[in-house]
């Protein structure tokens, strides 16, 4: 899996259930997945983050790289970046690997997975749901 490299994440890192937060909102989503994708990167790329925060939006399957489609890759050195679990690999994996390989940082999940909250948790991460990172974008103001 693609993911931040670990100098910039020195800060918080809040680790976003894409799949998971983008079917949270009734809106049509299931018929433009790769559009709904795009959207909530765009949504988290707009807001203003606290210096040293990382935000990582970690979707299931294969990246663009490697079927031509989806929201984007990483961006160097952006405060929100995109990232696919990989071929044959859950996000839900990909989430746990990025909380246990980043336990120096203070980290939150935000998913509405009951399954996968249980395993942040045990790791370390704060869990909040996908309507409460919605809320947030949704909101005036930056985090």
């Amino acid at each position: 899996m693609a993911g931040p490299d670990r100098s910039e994440l020195r800060g918080a890192l809040w680790i976003v259930d894409g799949n998971n937060v983008m079917g949270s909102r009734p809106d049509g989503w299931w018929r433009d997945r790769r559009g709904a994708a795009q959207r909530l990167a765009a949504q988290l790329r707009s807001r203003t983050w606290p210096e040293g925060t990382a935000v990582v939006i970690v979707f299931d399957g294969p990246g663009p790289d490697e079927r031509g489609t989806g929201p984007g890759g990483a961006g160097g050195h952006e405060p929100v970046q995109v990232v696919y679990a990989g071929p044959g690999r859950s996000a839900d994996d990909a989430i746990v690997d990025l909380v246990m390989t980043h336990s120096e940082r203070s980290r939150t999940v935000f998913s509405s997975d009951r399954q996968l909250g249980r395993r942040c948790a045990s790791a370390g991460a704060a869990v909040l749901g996908a309507g409460t990172l919605l809320r947030r974008l949704e909101g005036s103001g930056s985090d």
